[in-house]
């Protein structure tokens, strides 16, 4: 939770460079870290999440009440947020162009959409192939920078910013995630990291994570 807040907190610096603090909405938030720290930082904040114990675990730890279901179960209105986030959801929806389209409707003009994707064109997931963290059975699209400007200028939008997504974990979490690529890399890792008692250290990691800003025409 703690790397997740720091990630998003250096995320909502971002978003304030292009955008005044007004309403914001997090689509599939799971247990609210973001919109936690945007409330933390004076905005409106609202909330959908698909998992009912997440949507409770939001209410219990961050006194947050968040929507459960899915964007089309809630009739939000025309013109209606400044910023939709979309982190890490996008790639697991069955019809990505249709969210878009409705993102696109209840967004305020030149409100602004904030998705994270993993680049299945990045060097990185080149590189792994086959043993890329992100080939999961769960994600049902794969972009590239291309494609994703493309997906978002049919759905009325401008893309005004790309940029890897750096994101915080802690270093016993990763070194714990390191097992199925190397083994003896987990081993030593472990042995150190127990060692040092350096498990709860927060590390940047990125592995083809990217972040696009676009803006509603």
């Amino acid at each position: 939770v703690k790397g997740r807040e720091l990630t998003f907190k250096k995320c909502l610096n971002l978003i304030e460079k292009y955008t005044s603090k007004g309403k914001i909405l997090d689509i599939g938030t799971a247990g609210g870290s973001f919109l936690h720290v945007a409330k933390q930082n004076g905005w409106d904040v609202y909330g959908i999440e698909l998992n009912k114990w997440l949507c409770n675990w939001a209410k219990e730890n961050y006194h947050l009440d968040i929507s459960q279901g899915t964007l089309f179960d809630i009739n939000y209105p025309d013109n209606h947020f400044d910023v939709i986030t979309l982190w890490d959801v996008l790639e697991h929806t069955p019809d990505p162009k249709k969210v878009l389209n409705e993102v696109n409707r209840i967004l305020k003009k030149d409100g602004l959409l904030v998705v994270n994707y993993p680049d299945v064109g990045s060097w990185i997931a080149k590189l792994m192939k086959s043993k890329w963290v992100f080939l999961l059975t769960v994600h049902l699209y794969y972009f590239t920078p291309k494609t994703i400007k493309a997906m978002l200028n049919k759905t009325n939008f401008q893309t005004i910013k790309i940029k890897p997504h750096f994101q915080k974990l802690s270093l016993g979490y990763l070194v714990y995630r390191m097992e199925p690529y190397s083994k003896l890399l987990h081993k030593i890792g472990s042995k150190v990291v127990n060692l040092l008692k350096m498990g709860n250290l927060q590390i940047p990691y990125w592995l083809g994570q990217t972040l696009v800003l676009a803006r509603k025409k």
